[in-house]
């Protein structure tokens, strides 16, 4: 459907004046997303967690998978850390599913294992900002709260034409409260999920907007002003550090080597290939392994392809060794290393997806 350019309103607030069209646009347009089939406060939760810095199309499966080991809070609570991993394994930002599980935790000895409805109960939870908080409230429970995320900024920028940093969080709250005061009522969930898909199907981030579909193009002073590919207006992304990395997939039959990663820091608690600062050469690889491992006796070793992994302020840049060591039932690993069997990695040990780069059976 296209919506054509018509004489603008400037006697209504523009975030009010844009609300009949934008809810009137999603009874058509609106995505088929499974957490939105049974909208609870759990599902909302999760849903959104998992949707922080990922694509709607990459937790579809993640989605399911998750809810159906752990279809509520209190199995989320006591779920082991481990297996929580695992389960998120491939999302990134483990952080999010810890501080859900310290969250679950607190909902189950505070509330009764159900998540308050009010969004500024929402805020003190463990891991649940304004964002969260607002998505829950508003398409769960059917409260007058906006979450405002990326999405929401750009759209509201680009209909009132703002050249404010939508990175400056001062900004952010203003356009939060000035959304509080029109959010209508009890369709302040179809409202928020309204933007929510607009931004990411026409108003996008990345490219042309797809103006000529837009529901809101008649009041849009970005459009009219020919301003959508400088509006918004966000202060630049610092550089990443690079960090040179050497990394050893050491085989002892069918098993690799895994070494748990400390419990503080990047990839807190997850599994990993022992690696080490640096670009080593491959006597440098073995001396390594040597020293890491005192006693274990080295058959062969080949260079692998190099990789490069981005996280958000980080790039790894990995030079990576194969090393084939003599099998030795008796040989005493230090505390955190551990061989696994391909079962034994897919079922029990999250590794972060750094090292999907090198496909191992």
């Amino acid at each position: 459907m296209l919506y054509h350019v018509k004489e603008r309103n400037t006697d209504v607030n523009k975030y009010e004046e844009m609300i009949p069209y934008l809810l009137h646009w999603y009874r058509f347009h609106a995505r088929v997303l499974p957490w939105r089939e049974d909208p609870s406060a759990y599902h909302v939760w999760v849903s959104e967690i998992m949707l922080q810095q990922t694509r709607v199309e990459a937790v579809r499966s993640y989605y399911h998978r998750f809810l159906s080991e752990l279809p509520d809070i209190a199995a989320l609570a006591a779920c082991p850390e481990d297996r929580l991993l695992k389960l998120w394994e491939g999302l990134g930002y483990y952080s999010r599913v810890r501080n859900m599980k310290r969250c679950a935790q607190v909902v189950c000895e505070e509330y009764d294992g159900r998540l308050p409805e009010e969004a500024a109960l929402l805020r003190k939870l463990p891991g649940i900002g304004s964002y969260t908080a607002g998505a829950i409230a508003s398409i769960a429970f059917r409260k007058p709260e906006p979450a405002v995320d990326g999405n929401f900024l750009r759209v509201l920028s680009r209909i009132t034409g703002s050249r404010e940093d939508i990175s400056d969080a001062t900004v952010k709250r203003r356009m939060e409260d000035e959304l509080r005061a029109v959010m209508p009522g009890e369709e302040s969930g179809a409202l928020n999920q309204a933007i929510m898909d607009l931004g990411a199907m026409i108003c996008i981030p990345n490219g042309a907007p797809h103006c000529e579909e837009c529901p809101l193009v008649h009041m849009c002073e970005a459009f009219r002003e020919g301003l959508t590919g400088e509006i918004p207006k966000k202060a630049a992304k610092k550089a990443r550090r690079i960090e040179e990395r050497t990394v050893l997939i050491v085989r002892s039959g069918d098993r690799i080597l895994l070494r748990k990663r400390p419990e503080k820091g990047l990839l807190a608690g997850l599994w990993e290939y022992p690696n080490e600062d640096g670009t080593l050469h491959a006597t440098e690889a073995k001396e390594l392994l040597i020293r890491l491992i005192p006693g274990i006796c080295i058959e062969g070793t080949r260079k692998l392809k190099a990789a490069k992994h981005i996280f958000t302020h980080i790039e790894w840049h990995m030079t990576a060794y194969e090393i084939s060591v003599k099998e030795n039932p008796e040989l005493t690993l230090p505390a955190g290393y551990h061989f696994a069997g391909s079962v034994e990695r897919a079922e029990g040990y999250s590794l972060p997806s750094a090292y999907d780069k090198w496909k191992l059976s």
